[in-house]
């Protein structure tokens, strides 16, 4: 009694503690930019960005420890819908969105809207087919519904490795964004780098298990907004002169469409599905419509999301979250654009036709760890891995062709791209920390809790004590955890490439038996599992062989949307199984009705078994 009267406390003045917290950081970073201004080196700022911001983060988990079954789960469905929104952006916007998607808009121009019109649209899905419903269920996670609606531990098996494989794959990247980060503001290899982020990651998690994720990824919103939005402002203010960069930065791509011809560009930043050579073709579209489709059917099937509206007071709670999740997600994708252009201009104004002997510090210090490259010289090649296989004309002038840049390091270097004071640089790395702790969280405790609630709890120790279970789920986090840091070490792949994989993952394994689980009665358990393994095996066959194997594209589909193979599979045998065996029960079917309607209490499906026969 006397917790739940603490915790009513806390949520009663969630405003005022986040108040004095936002103002804290402001103090905190206005504090830095002064001592930069007094000479504190560039490197000792980069360690106080880093080290606090974790320290803050690791204070929050300490302190949000818990060890009831409720609280570690879904944080004891008390959280209000506008900060379990706030949650959901920062664990929807991790280092993909933060650091990868406005790179991938520099370098793809209209191609690259691909990712923000998926990931935005697959929102909609989530509140129109699933959030409400699966919040009306009542349980801890999306197997629980797999094993509730499909007869038990099949199904419920089947789920637990689809979400593996989908948040494996996306934690990965994460944890491959930590690394870039620590990496170049610690001066640490990125092989040591990826295992010093798990420090912040693990204490988060590991001890309040999502109590603790839930207030820190409140947090790490908090933080990872300011981040992004100062540096784009104050770069929109010093071109147009007016600090409105969402609104403003058609000017920065006139100024961009009018330097293109001059240096040479072929594929115009505002040419529409233009490949290499700037011809349009219908691969190109196909390509582009194939990711929306795979983003927006992924968003409405990762677990770790989804896992966020169990957390709520009550249905109409998960309906609330949902919309206060897309207007703070929509405050990050709605800059992204702007981010590209002034990132592109300044490139294009200030560092192409610069004599190699005179280029700023950072292409030296983000050539060191392998994101940028100067492939004018002869050794270029040699120093600076993006330069393999470029051919530059050693004149001592650095062309557009000789010039090469990761994606994953556009928004984390544009600071010091447009010669903006580094505590600004600093303040960026801390925001692409926070969001790439956020979701790895998220992650490893949705990873995590499928093995101890799902597989251990609910499949081979029913009757396991609740310690038992808070310590294998704290255990098999840090064990994930550890194997994710290892996988991100090998540099698989760039950030966003590998959590795209995610996402058709996910869409072609879950999403079809989930929505069809709610809106087709008829759909069977047999039709369910055989339409789960059907989608998720085609998916990885494709994304395995064309990656690892060298099997050629179907129809010229690139690996990252390999769900628009997996989705229509699990679809076509999930309908004709479930046509071809038994329909579920009566009681079955009551059940869900009574989930479809909006209204009404909680239904808790404990007795799996007895329903779903």
């Amino acid at each position: 009694m006397a917790n739940n009267t603490k915790d009513g406390g806390f949520i009663a003045n969630l405003g005022k503690i986040y108040g004095m917290y936002t103002g804290g950081f402001v103090a905190f970073v206005i504090v830095l930019a002064i001592l930069e201004q007094l000479g504190v080196s560039n490197q000792v700022i980069g360690y106080l960005f880093v080290f606090l911001t974790i320290g803050v983060y690791a204070l929050i988990g300490i302190l949000s420890r818990t060890a009831e079954m409720g609280e570690y789960y879904v944080a004891g469905r008390k959280v209000p819908a506008l900060y379990n929104g706030m949650a959901t952006g920062s664990d929807w916007m991790s280092a993909a969105s933060f650091i990868g998607m406005a790179g991938t808009l520099y370098l793809s121009g209209y191609d690259g809207l691909a990712f923000v019109l998926g990931w935005t649209g697959g929102y909609l899905l989530v509140s129109i087919l699933l959030a409400p419903y699966l919040r009306k269920f009542g349980q801890f996670t999306v197997p629980d519904f797999l094993g509730a609606r499909y007869g038990g531990n099949v199904a419920r098996f089947v789920g637990v490795i689809v979400l593996i494989s989908a948040s494996f794959a996306y934690v990965t990247a994460q944890i491959f964004g930590v690394g870039i980060i620590a990496s170049r503001f610690l001066g640490i290899s990125f092989e040591i780098a990826v295992f010093v982020g798990l420090a912040g990651i693990l204490v988060c998690s590991m001890l309040g298990g999502m109590r603790a994720v839930t207030w820190t990824q409140v947090a790490q919103y908090i933080i990872l907004i300011i981040a992004y939005l100062i540096p784009v402002i104050i770069l929109s203010a010093k071109v147009t002169g007016v600090p409105i960069p969402q609104l403003m930065y058609g000017q920065a791509i006139e100024k961009i469409q009018a330097l293109e011809p001059t240096l040479g560009v072929v594929k115009g930043h505002t040419a529409t599905f233009a490949n290499a050579k700037g011809e349009m073709n219908f691969t190109d579209g196909l390509n582009f419509f194939a990711l929306i489709f795979c983003l927006m059917v992924g968003t409405a099937a990762l677990p770790h999301i989804l896992m966020r509206y169990f957390t709520t007071p009550s249905v109409r709670d998960a309906r609330k979250s949902v919309a206060w999740s897309l207007f703070f997600i929509f405050l990050l994708y709605f800059t992204a654009p702007s981010y590209a252009a002034f990132a592109k201009l300044e490139v294009y104004q200030n560092v192409i036709g610069t004599s190699i002997d005179q280029l700023p510090a950072w292409v030296q210090s983000w050539g060191e760890i392998g994101l940028v490259g100067t492939c004018d010289r002869p050794d270029a090649a040699v120093r600076y891995a993006l330069c393999q296989g470029v051919t530059g004309n050693n004149d001592g002038i650095l062309q557009l062709s000789e010039f090469r840049i990761h994606t994953d390091a556009i928004v984390l270097a544009t600071p010091e791209i447009a010669g903006l004071p580094y505590v600004i640089a600093g303040l960026v790395a801390a925001g692409g920390l926070a969001a790439a702790l956020s979701t790895a969280d998220g992650l490893l405790l949705a990873i995590a809790n499928a093995l101890s609630h799902d597989i251990y709890y609910r499949m081979i120790d029913p009757h396991a004590p609740t310690k038992r279970r808070l310590i294998l789920s704290r255990v098999l986090l840090v064990g994930v955890a550890i194997v994710a840091a290892f996988t991100a070490a090998q540099k698989p792949s760039t950030i966003l490439a590998m959590v795209a994989w995610a996402f058709s993952i996910a869409a072609s394994g879950l999403f079809p038996a989930l929505v069809m689980g709610i809106w087709w009665k008829r759909t069977s358990n047999a039709g369910a599992i055989a339409g789960m393994i059907a989608g998720y095996g085609v998916c990885v066959f494709y994304l395995v062989m064309t990656q690892f194997y060298g099997m050629p594209l179907w129809f010229g589909v690139k690996n990252i949307s390999c769900g628009l193979f997996g989705i229509p599979a699990a679809f076509i045998v999930t309908y004709v199984v479930s046509l071809m065996t038994p329909a579920p029960s009566k009681e079955m079917q009551d059940f869900i009705d009574s989930i479809r309607i909006p209204k009404g209490e909680v239904k808790l499906a404990r007795a799996e078994d007895a329903i779903a026969h």
